[in-house]
């Protein structure tokens, strides 16, 4: 079965007849090794045609479907149509012309990338692969075609007719009848690199910024990066297809979750149009992220991104409430917010959308509050959860359902257990001290289950695992090994320094400075700026949703610490490891647990934790 995006079932709504006949066709006739696209914006003009089918070892085929009788074409060129589908003659670009047209455009756009062309021989500067164009006729059978003399205006192996495209034509024979329309066969076959630089090409908001490592849409002008980050397939399709009202996703560390909300929340802004859509997380960092990527984006006036408690405070200051302050005041914030919303004071459905990432940090009288801010005409709601990332214990404590709280979570629930992130030697070592916390616990649909995670097979560097006689050489060998890695062509901003408690962190901020390593220590909300080329050092606990090529942690050998809960440190542990898409650096100088069972790097480099 074809890969075909977005999913049938969430554009039925906007598809003629035809096109989810052959769109059907598609997923039916097809292998799985076919992908195909209906109507998405293609390249830097944004064409749409209806579907471009993509194969390994075929090419790339545009396609038009028009679903006129025969009836309706009253004369037919090369280069027009006249038509009278409502009695109303008109004249009408030739459907042929048409496809023709976008496949131009998307040549055009491929060529510029010297990766997808041919290098030197007759063909030089033109694209390595076959295309195509083509028209679907999903109301005209290829008897009619040929004795209405259409074939006079349309080349016949370029058109499927609809005798030709229904639920009992022979696969084989839909096969060849589409790849009839190429002038050549091809030799050879796209490799999946390659494959990625087309999407990134023509699917200018599949790309993933190497800068903040979210979603992202650089100009297609100018230089073509010789690296192209786009999202995974599945990621794309499931961005595609959300569709509207309740939609929880549950995935794993590293599989893309903030892209998919980031891709969502591009989308929603071009259809809002009163109200805002926000983005909502727990961890102030996180937000401060999200925010420089949609204002880099041009959204900043759709789409505000805040941090939950940041949030309630605007909320009551807006509305005239009073603020609390001292001990406790930001769970009487909280309170305060709820009371507001329940009275009256503070009106409900102010939002076109909400978005929110790292579902799992929420208590459920959160998440019960959020659903509230929604604007029922709209009722979009998109909410992000791992439960094995839930490293605050009011996110865990009490189990609810989705329902309890106002999510509308039933048929509308997607789980994504691949993680693309790190490397299989990064994933491992997370998932040695982790491995208990990771089992894949099944739940109902209005429930929450526990992902296991799934490597996305990526090799990598092994983990470097030191063991050290003190936290200060503990810094000191993390600055040297940053120092290291810069000369070897990681920038500053590539690098983090994640430890467990603030007195590691002043140690690891003083031993960057006596080598003076640009760095930024994230002590207090409002003191973290990603887009800096500086190392940061902040908690474990803040760097959730955060990941850098190079990590090291700090203060590793003292977890779990006195009267500190084992599962809660691992959990702990396998946020803070699974930060990090390159290299980890994990230091160890106490005698706590983990220290124990962490192996040394040559152990690791044998494979322990996932297969």
């Amino acid at each position: 079965m074809a890969t075909l995006i977005p999913a049938i079932g969430t554009c039925v709504a906007r598809m003629t007849s035809g096109e989810r006949r052959f769109a059907e066709r598609i997923e039916q006739k097809l292998d799985a090794d076919y992908l195909a696209w209906y109507d998405v914006p293609v390249g830097p003009t944004n064409a749409h045609p209806d579907f471009v089918i993509l194969h390994p070892r075929r090419g790339l085929l545009i396609l038009e479907v028009k679903d006129w009788r025969l009836d309706t074409i009253r004369q037919a060129s090369k280069q027009t149509w006249d038509i009278a589908p409502d009695g109303v003659p008109k004249t009408v670009v030739s459907p042929l012309e048409q496809a023709r047209h976008y496949a131009h455009q998307v040549i055009n756009a491929l060529e510029r990338d010297t990766q997808l062309v041919q290098g030197e021989g007759p063909h030089q500067g033109k694209v390595c692969f076959p295309w195509s164009y083509g028209v679907v006729l999903s109301r005209i059978t290829r008897k009619q075609f040929e004795d209405s003399r259409l074939d006079e205006a349309v080349e016949p192996h370029r058109v499927i007719c609809q005798d030709e495209m229904t639920e009992n034509a022979d696969a084989e024979a839909f096969q060849r009848q589409l790849w009839g329309m190429f002038p050549t066969a091809m030799r050879g076959a796209l490799t999946l690199p390659q494959i990625d630089r087309i999407r990134w090409i023509l699917f200018p908001e599949l790309r993933i910024s190497p800068q903040l490592g979210l979603f992202g849409s650089e100009s297609a002008e100018g230089d073509l990066p010789d690296l192209m980050r786009v999202m995974d397939l599945q990621q794309e399709q499931l961005a595609r297809s959300l569709g509207e009202g309740h939609r929880v996703i549950h995935g794993v560390a590293g599989s893309g979750k903030t892209l998919i909300l980031g891709y969502r929340a591009e989308q929603l802004a071009q259809s809002a149009t009163n109200k805002p859509i926000l983005i909502l997380c727990y961890n102030e960092p996180l937000a401060v992220k999200l925010e420089a990527v949609i204002a880099a984006k041009g959204l900043a006036d759709r789409v505000l991104v805040r941090n939950f408690h940041r949030w309630c405070r605007q909320l009551l200051v807006l509305f005239g409430q009073t603020v609390p302050q001292g001990q406790g005041m930001f769970e009487q914030m909280i309170e305060d917010v709820i009371r507001g919303v329940e009275h009256g004071h503070i009106p409900g459905g102010q939002y076109h959308a909400i978005l929110i990432d790292e579902g799992h940090d929420f208590q459920p009288a959160w998440l019960k509050l959020v659903t509230q801010m929604v604007d029922p005409n709209t009722n979009s709601l998109l909410l992000l959860y791992d439960d094995a990332q839930s490293i605050y214990e009011r996110g865990r404590g009490k189990q609810f359902s989705f329902k309890s709280v106002g999510i509308q979570a039933q048929g509308r629930t997607t789980i994504l257990k691949i993680n693309y992130r790190n490397s299989k030697q990064i994933l491992r070592t997370a998932s040695h001290i982790a491995a208990e916390l990771l089992r894949g616990e099944e739940t109902s649909d209005d429930g929450v289950p526990r992902v296991h995670p799934i490597s996305s097979g990526r090799e990598g560097h092994v983990p470097l695992i030191i063991r050290l006689p003190s936290l200060r050489e503990e810094a000191a060998k993390v600055a040297a090994l940053f120092a290291e890695a810069h000369q070897q062509g990681h920038g500053w901003g590539d690098m983090a320094v994640l430890c467990r408690h603030h007195h590691e962190i002043d140690q690891c901020a003083a031993a960057l400075e006596r080598r003076r390593l640009p760095h930024q220590v994230r002590r207090t909300s409002g003191s973290y700026d990603p887009r800096a080329d500086t190392i940061k050092v902040m908690t474990m606990h803040v760097s959730k949703g955060l990941e850098f090529p190079v990590v090291a942690l700090v203060g590793v050998g003292a977890m779990p610490g006195p009267n500190e809960d084992e599962s809660e440190e691992a959990r702990l542990f396998y946020v803070a490891a699974t930060r990090a898409t390159h290299a980890l650096y994990v230091t160890l100088s106490g005698q706590g647990e983990f220290a124990n069972r962490l192996p040394n790097t040559t152990q690791a480099q044998e494979g322990f934790g996932l297969p």
